[in-house]
């Protein structure tokens, strides 16, 4: 069974933006913003359970925000950052340049 993914004119700016507006999908965004190419979901630093994790991936997947595809048993992810950047021009950016990242204590 395959993933939904919504066409570009599909993606709406309300859902982008309701996607963002969580700190655990923004630093997920974040990291992938400055890593460009694919990543595997467990090599991103997620304090959450497996479940929340999932459901995470899940809303950025819904709303427009990432790509997903299967390398073996890992799920790959990427950021469609071409297809909102076409779709709404310098959202992501200025939302990542809006909200800087979580500092350590």
């Amino acid at each position: 069974m395959s993933s939904f993914h919504p066409d570009r004119d599909q993606l709406l700016v309300e859902h982008v933006l309701a996607a963002l507006g969580n700190p655990v999908r923004l630093s997920i965004v974040r990291e992938l913003a400055s890593s460009p190419g694919e990543r595997t979901c467990g090599s991103l630093p997620l304090e959450v359970t497996k479940a929340t994790a999932t459901h995470h991936w899940r809303v950025l997947r819904e709303a427009g925000i990432t790509r997903e595809s299967r390398a073996g048993r890992a799920k790959a992810v990427s950021l469609r950052r071409a297809d909102l950047d076409q779709r709404f021009p310098g959202l992501l950016d200025a939302v990542l340049a809006a909200t800087p990242p979580a500092r350590e204590p």
